[in-house]
């Protein structure tokens, strides 16, 4: 009883408003085929749920246990299996590893447990718990992703793409990295500069873009970690909120 939680990129994205504490976006999300984090359920007795595999995280803290309260089902699975994740996906690296976790430890629950959710319920119950969850519950190989990222539209690249990822080593903490977007960059947002990019495919977007242009929050970023800019590398582009740079080879 095991599944993959693969890492994402974000080919694009770009800033589109601001509502009620919460940005907007559209963005371009792919799957990563070659990086992943494992999640299993080991039979063991449990007094409570019980995650393995996160060193120092509280439980209550953990997005696998948010996604499990957030699903409200009551059956006794969890009292004789704990959830044990091999994690890869680096953290604050723009590569959505926790919420891949979650995503994928909801369609696992809900397979394994016979649940039937539909698949669109829990997408929207992951939404709720972070913006990135409902692309990794969906488990698209890419999509357009909109709206706070509930809004999740498959896309046909019309080709494998064969995606390298750089990390270097730096944290970024994606709140902090939004409100230096807010305060410094949000002004200068022109929906009109990128409302063809949800048909193209990447390969189209990023021969006519830069790292700075595909990415709205490269340049946020970059304010909020200066070293950044010592770390880049040319024709490579920011993933997310960062730290991590990618290629399509």
């Amino acid at each position: 009883m095991n599944i993959k939680a693969h890492a994402k990129i974000n080919s694009f994205l770009k800033i589109t408003g601001h509502k009620n504490g919460y940005h907007t976006l559209l963005s371009r999300f792919l799957k990563v085929p070659n990086l992943y984090d494992t999640i299993s359920f080991v039979p063991q007795k449990c007094d409570s749920f019980t995650i393995e595999g996160f060193d120092n995280l509280p439980t209550e803290s953990n997005i696998i246990y948010k996604a499990y309260r957030a699903m409200n089902i009551d059956i006794d699975f969890f009292k004789y299996h704990k959830v044990v994740v091999e994690k890869n996906i680096p953290s604050g690296a723009g590569l959505g590893g926790g919420s891949s976790d979650a995503g994928a430890f909801m369609r696992l629950f809900n397979s394994v447990c016979g649940l039937n959710i539909p698949i669109e319920t829990l997408a929207n119950i992951g939404s709720k718990i972070g913006a990135d969850v409902p692309f990794f519950v969906y488990d698209y190989n890419s999509a357009n992703v909109s709206g706070f990222g509930e809004v999740v539209e498959p896309f046909d690249e019309g080709e494998e793409l064969d995606i390298e990822i750089y990390t270097p080593d730096i944290h970024c903490d994606t709140p902090l990295v939004y409100k230096t977007f807010r305060e410094n960059l949000f002004d200068s947002i022109d929906l009109d500069s990128f409302k063809d990019w949800r048909e193209l495919t990447t390969k189209e977007v990023l021969s006519k873009v830069s790292a700075i242009e595909a990415n709205d929050l490269y340049r946020a970023s970059l304010i909020a970690y200066p070293n950044l800019k010592d770390v880049a590398k040319e024709g490579w582009y920011f993933s997310g909120s960062g730290s991590s740079f990618f290629r399509i080879k």
